[in-house]
């Protein structure tokens, strides 16, 4: 592919579910969509080689800016969520591509309230830093 391409493509891979499992815990520690994260991975892992001198620059791929280099892989969960065939309404989409915040910002909170950063301030009725 050109380095110039915008054009995009899919790629399917299979791996051993413990596998995926494993990726999707990483990617969503690094707050990235499943895709982004393995697309991110294969660029890294690809970095340490040269291509041949044969290749001229138009064949090399450039490198992605940061670990996120398409935002927060939005348009990613929107096709995938999409890809089942089904008719979402704009609750359901958002539902969809939102359904674990609550647990993360749970999860989040209880870190934070645990490591003495985050306090809940019941005469205020709300979170606020303890520092």
């Amino acid at each position: 592919m050109a380095a110039d391409s915008e054009e995009r493509t899919s790629v399917r891979t299979y791996v051993p579910e413990y596998q995926k499992e494993r990726w999707q815990s990483h990617a969503e520690e690094l707050d990235m969509s499943q895709s982004e994260f393995v697309r991110t991975m294969v660029q890294a892992g690809r970095s340490g080689f040269e291509p041949d001198s044969s290749a001229s620059a138009k064949d090399v791929e450039p490198r992605s800016p940061d670990a996120n280099p398409r935002g927060d892989g939005l348009e990613e969960r929107v096709v995938e969520t999409l890809s089942d065939g089904g008719h979402y309404d704009w609750d359901e989409l958002v539902a969809a591509l939102t359904d674990d915040i609550e647990q993360r910002l749970d999860e989040t909170l209880q870190e934070l309230q645990s490591s003495g950063r985050v306090r809940y301030s019941g005469r205020h009725g709300g979170y606020v830093l303890d520092e």
